[in-house]
């Protein structure tokens, strides 16, 4: 069956409605939510040809583009086939990303930019900001 697969340290300010229903329409293959950021060499990273995702790039030092995979990705029932064909990267880690290729390469991939802030609160740091954002997000809305 087709799932929704999302990170612990992902906080974001809206929802995912309109990405998950759109996955629910799709009849095969995935789709992943993506941000603008102003450092994507921390994420993995698309690599466009027009509006065509062609691969992801993982943390690259000379990112193709501003925006990053987010940790928030819908598969179909195929994923479990392309992870038990996952071999280790350079890291000693099964990669997300290699995932995301496996369905790029297919032809099967879709893509949205999420709506409002996100935050990859794996950092001290960035848990600080995340908790910042969410506090600031509450009191815009008293």
């Amino acid at each position: 069956d087709k799932i929704v697969v999302v990170l612990g340290d992902n906080i974001i300010e809206g929802n995912i409605r309109a990405a998950a229903d759109k996955f629910r329409a799709q009849k095969e293959g995935a789709r992943i939510l993506l941000k603008e950021v102003p450092d994507p060499q921390r994420f993995g990273v698309p690599v466009f040809e027009g509006d065509r995702i062609v691969k992801v790039e993982e943390k690259p030092k000379n990112p193709a583009s501003n925006y990053a995979v987010i940790g928030i990705y819908m598969y179909d029932y195929r994923v479990f086939e392309f992870i038990r064909s996952l071999k280790p990267s350079q890291r000693g880690e099964l990669e997300i990303t290699d995932v995301n290729n496996f369905y790029i390469n297919d032809g099967k991939m879709q893509w949205d930019v999420l709506d409002g802030w996100w935050s990859d609160a794996g950092t001290f740091e960035s848990l600080i900001a995340a908790g910042n954002m969410v506090a600031k997000t509450g009191a815009n809305k008293k």
